[in-house]
């Protein structure tokens, strides 16, 4: 277990290690494939990506290192409201641990804060640890994606009320 876990907003020197982890871990759960973020240039730099209005990027720091995040878009085309749950990814000892818990937790609360009613995610089969944890949190599934991600490799959708 880690002595110290801070989750604070995403910085700018934070990119290298946040696009090592997103594709690192698609990579290990095989799903590494076009239409996901994998491919997606902007996770190269998620600091630029979120100083858009309505939007906001939690970094995960454990003992000094950067070992996850996830943040809170106001995705295009989504139902008035409504935001997306994005680039939720942790490194694998980090897993286990109640700091995905915690993570989304935070997404949630900047959310309201931000004047959200709703909160949408995309996922994919391979994921199934973080779908389960999505379930227990509230998320319920839908039988088809909402807005405009641009990522079509997923195909599990889930929406939760605020």
């Amino acid at each position: 277990m880690y002595n110290n876990v801070l989750i604070r907003e995403i910085r700018k020197e934070d990119n290298p290690q946040l696009a090592f982890i997103v594709r690192s871990v698609l990579a290990e759960f095989n799903a590494a494939k076009p239409g996901t973020v994998y491919y997606d240039p902007t996770t190269d730099d998620l600091y630029s990506l979120f100083q858009a209005p309505h939007s906001a990027y939690f970094t995960v720091v454990a003992d000094g290192e950067i070992v996850g995040g996830s943040g809170v878009y106001p995705t295009n085309n989504l139902p008035e409201g409504c935001c997306e749950l994005v680039k939720l990814y942790l490194l694998p000892q980090t897993r286990g641990k109640g700091i995905g818990k915690i993570l989304i937790e935070k997404c949630v609360v900047a959310a309201r804060q931000l004047g959200y009613t709703s909160m949408y995610l995309e996922s994919m089969p391979e994921l199934n640890t973080a779908i389960g944890l999505y379930e227990k949190l509230g998320f319920t599934h839908l039988t088809g994606p909402l807005g405009n991600s641009g990522h079509y490799g997923c195909d599990v959708w889930m929406v939760k009320r605020l």
